[in-house]
């Protein structure tokens, strides 16, 4: 049984993990077999926005592990206990937590700088050789960490993204949401989901594929 570990960043498309797409990552890894490990940095999410107005709730202040343990029924874990050498594989679910609170893409664009957590796994992976899925938005983790090994990546067709992804150092391909690009000398999968949707059965054709060469590489 190969034990995969999947990376949250709380809980809500637009301040924390995109539920759906954690949902149907640790749906496939349960359908194959996998053991599921989840972790999330133990520290306070950038902000909580009310997803029925879009409004930033200026006194609401939640944690990231707190809010991530919502989507996986409290079992979950501090980033900072993964244990690489136990691990076959890692994927990162997208959402604006990945872009806010895993790293500062959201706020900062091509000065973005990535939690010293998340990247100290991300290489700790590269080096051991084990496969890394990056699903919507969370591909800026990937160009932003492994950039000077020009790692395959998509995030759909979204020309500014892309620039950025490839000013760091990755080479872009434009995909459909159905599709997963697979980078076989960086072990490393990816696929756009909601940065393309625009509903969940369509998301699920390549957060699938995705989920499948993660267990098969």
């Amino acid at each position: 049984m190969k034990t995969i570990a999947v990376v949250l960043a709380g809980c809500g498309a637009q301040d924390g993990s995109e539920i759906q797409e954690a949902t149907l990552t640790l749906y496939f890894l349960d359908k194959l077999g996998a053991n599921i490990v989840c972790f999330a940095p133990k520290k306070p999410q950038w902000h909580t926005i009310d997803h029925s107005t879009g409004k930033v709730q200026e006194e609401e202040h939640r944690q990231i592990l707190q809010e991530s343990a919502r989507i996986c029924r409290g079992e979950i874990k501090d980033l900072s206990q993964a244990e690489v050498n136990s691990l076959d594989g890692l994927i990162f679910p997208g959402g604006f937590g990945v872009a806010k609170n895993l790293c500062t893409y959201a706020f900062e664009k091509e000065n973005c700088q990535v939690d010293k957590g998340v990247e100290s796994i991300i290489l700790s992976m590269h080096k051991a050789g084990k496969p890394q899925g990056f699903i919507c938005i969370a591909p800026v983790l990937a160009a932003k960490v492994l950039g000077k090994y020009h790692p395959q990546l998509t995030i759909g067709n979204d020309p500014s993204t892309a620039k950025i992804l490839e000013q760091w150092g990755a080479k872009h391909v434009i995909s459909r949401v159905d599709e997963m690009v697979y980078d076989p000398q960086q072990k490393i999968a990816s696929t756009a989901a909601y940065m393309l949707g625009p509903t969940i059965s369509k998301i699920a054709i390549g957060i699938e594929k995705l989920v499948i060469q993660i267990m098969e590489a």
